[in-house]
């Protein structure tokens, strides 16, 4: 890292030039100034990151000095020198963003302390902002692998909720990357740079769901030995990621809505209200409205939760995407010009029902890498169920609560299969189905395939 620049701003000739010369010695680019007018006037153009100032100036104050820059950049760490006398006007511009003070006259000793703890400060931020950098390429809108009109959907979304404060609802099966979106909601947002706290809902105690939500004072319940900040206060003008939503428990589902609401609340056994600004997003594997219908979700916080929805469909019904996700996860271990795959594998597993979804695909991925041979991945490798994989259907899910619902399912799934193996030929599938093609279209418009 490069040594930092330096303003020196004292109406007293002997101690500004003295301090310029030692910072000098030290390595530092320095400009002095005798006038506080004319350090302003050199911020914008000579852009120091680091400024000690007198308190006592003509023309301008020190603690004046200090609002006007902060002003113009307020990341600027200024340092007010001060005699003895004025200890008290330097804490308090402390108070009013300094970032410390020094008593005068200047022992160099002390100068390098405070030098070295700023480096270590811009070290760290250049540090995470390193890590950020990383993560917004990680997590850019190129990561949503898929060609079908449901993910440019989905992405077409994201372009236009992400740089807003909007509160997102991600709903969609296990395995169909709700994490994944997000994750780039968020590092695609102007809260970027702040925090990313993740929760996941499910399988946690009302007790501890609780603390970790609103986070808990010291002897709030057995076991709580010490101040623990929950989530909403972690995340604290970020993101905050609530995966599996309905598993909350009833009774802190009010708890939440208010502080989405009001944007308040008080820890566990606490007596003060603490304010937080959160941007939420909530994502679930049910189908959240009928659960609020069935009294089993708060129909009020369903309401503030789903805001802004983003469906993602099952992979059975997007496979035109399926050969581009196998390629994206091939080139994450193998680059592709060193791997040969046979065509039969992509009809194959166009005819198979994904009840995993894209991670059942990416872990299929890696086991094909494994066990193929000659970097030559083919169709007879393929796990049994897959290649005998004759008819697109649903397994048994306990969400679905009723035949009809059950059924409308499969006939949807039957209906995307037949079209896969006619080629998207609607006469062919027909014939494949055994009934006429004025009734294929009535059903294709039926399920929204046309």
């Amino acid at each position: 890292m490069e040594k930092l620049k330096v303003f020196v701003v004292d109406d007293e000739n002997i101690a500004r030039v003295t301090l310029s010369d030692d910072l000098k010695d030290l390595g530092y680019s320095v400009d002095d100034y005798d006038n506080p007018l004319l350090a302003l006037i050199d911020i914008n153009k000579k852009k120091p990151d680091i400024i000690f100032t007198d308190v006592r100036m003509p023309e301008m104050n020190g603690i004046e000095l200090l609002k006007e820059i902060k002003k113009i950049n307020p990341n600027i760490y200024v340092i007010i020198m001060t005699g003895y006398s004025s200890v008290s006007n330097a804490v308090d511009a402390v108070k009013s963003g300094a970032y410390d003070y020094i008593s005068k006259p200047i022992n160099i000793e002390d100068i390098k302390i405070k030098l070295e703890q700023i480096e270590k400060i811009e070290n760290l931020k250049q540090e995470y902002k390193t890590v950020i950098n990383q993560y917004s390429e990680n997590f850019n809108l190129q990561k949503i692998i898929g060609i079908s009109d449901a993910t440019k959907s989905v992405i077409e979304s994201i372009r236009k909720v992400a740089p807003t404060d909007t509160t997102v609802l991600i709903q969609g099966e296990t395995g169909t990357g709700k994490e994944l979106i997000a994750n780039v909601i968020h590092y695609n947002s102007k809260r970027n740079e702040k925090p990313f706290v993740k929760l996941s809902c499910a399988a946690l105690s009302r007790e501890i769901f609780e603390s970790e939500l609103f986070g808990h004072t010291k002897g709030a319940f057995t076991g709580a030995i010490k101040e623990k900040k929950g989530r909403f206060e972690l995340a604290n003008k970020g993101t905050l990621y609530l995966d599996d939503v309905d598993d909350i428990p009833l009774d802190l589902q009010v708890k939440l809505l208010r502080v989405l609401e009001e944007g308040e609340f008080e820890k566990v056994g606490g007596e003060y209200t603490i304010k937080v600004d959160v941007r939420i997003i909530a994502s679930t594997k049910k189908n959240l409205k009928q659960l609020a219908d069935n009294g089993q979700f708060r129909h009020d916080l369903y309401y503030r939760l789903n805001v802004y929805p983003i469906f993602l469909k099952p992979l059975r019904e997007r496979i035109s995407d399926i050969k581009e996700l196998f390629y994206h996860f091939v080139n994450q271990y193998i680059p592709l010009n060193n791997i040969k795959i046979q065509e039969e594998v992509f009809e194959i597993l166009q005819r198979y029902s994904w009840p995993g979804n894209v991670r059942e695909l990416k872990h299929l991925v890696e086991r094909l890498l494994l066990i193929s041979e000659d970097k030559f991945i083919k169709a007879d490798i393929l796990p049994y169920e897959i290649i005998n994989s004759e008819t697109i259907c649903i397994p048994y899910d306990p969400q679905i609560e009723s035949l009809e619902e059950y059924l409308y399912q499969v006939e949807k799934n039957i209906l995307l299969q037949s079209l896969n193996k006619s080629g998207g030929n609607k006469s062919k599938a027909a014939e494949i189905l055994k009934i006429p093609y004025s009734t294929l279209r009535t059903k294709l418009e039926k399920f929204g395939l046309t």
